[in-house]
């Protein structure tokens, strides 16, 4: 792709939408390099919520009969949060989405991830979503059994800047499925599945690892921000 040759005012706040899950581990990876993004660059990072692939697609998603995809990326997963320092433990009790690792399939009812989604969007509207992502998955892949028990979610919330009770009562009349539908179909649009999927002007860069081939483009667009 030609670099960008838009002239607007370099100084002016551009946009970086992240498609971003409650299921994924390369999710919770990328939050400390969206937070750092912000302080860098001139970008607004705009948190877009969808629902694990498991759940939005699950034929498309793994072969029960073929373990190593989910288990390289199990492995993948927590090598790369060790070389992060960002240390990822699979979450099991519970799991965001509720399914039966010996024939993978998803149950139809997905009482986490449904309302981790939700109030994920509803901080997003609040202007904390990056925050909000931030802390709860560090919660949830931090080996924490029972996350969604008593105050730990609600602790972790609030070291957001948010106050879960007021989540809570905002989605619960809210159109927040509606607003996670349009972004599973804007990171179609914008040519990609997975997650974290960053999208600048269009492009899209999937993966905690393409972080670096963001702040690349970034810098190609003169968004750096000036070293006080």
């Amino acid at each position: 792709m030609p670099e960008a040759t838009r002239s607007e005012d370099k100084t002016m706040s551009d946009t970086v939408d992240v498609f971003w899950s409650f299921r994924s581990p390369y999710s919770r990876l990328v939050t400390a390099d969206l937070l750092q993004l912000r302080e860098d660059y001139a970008v607004e990072v705009q948190l877009r919520v969808v629902l694990p692939l498991a759940v939005r697609n699950p034929e498309a998603l793994f072969d029960p009969a073929n373990r190593k995809p989910p288990m390289y990326i199990a492995r993948d997963s927590m090598r790369r949060g060790e070389m992060l320092g960002r240390p990822v433990v699979l979450p099991a009790d519970p799991d965001p989405i509720v399914q039966d690792f010996r024939t993978m399939a998803v149950a139809k009812e997905q009482p986490y991830i449904y309302r981790l989604s939700k109030l994920g969007v509803e901080a997003h509207r609040r202007g904390r979503g990056v925050e909000f992502a931030d802390r709860v998955a560090a919660l949830i892949f931090g080996g924490t059994r029972g996350w969604d028990k008593g105050d730990l979610l609600k602790d972790a919330v609030a070291d957001a800047g948010l106050d879960l009770a007021a989540l809570e009562a905002a989605i619960a009349e809210g159109d927040h499925l509606d607003e996670i539908e349009r972004n599973q179909q804007a990171l179609d649009a914008a040519g990609h599945w997975g997650v974290p999927t960053m999208v600048f002007r269009g492009e899209p860069f999937f993966g905690q690892d393409r972080i670096d081939t963001l702040r690349w483009r970034l810098d190609r667009a003169g968004l750096a921000r000036t070293p006080v």
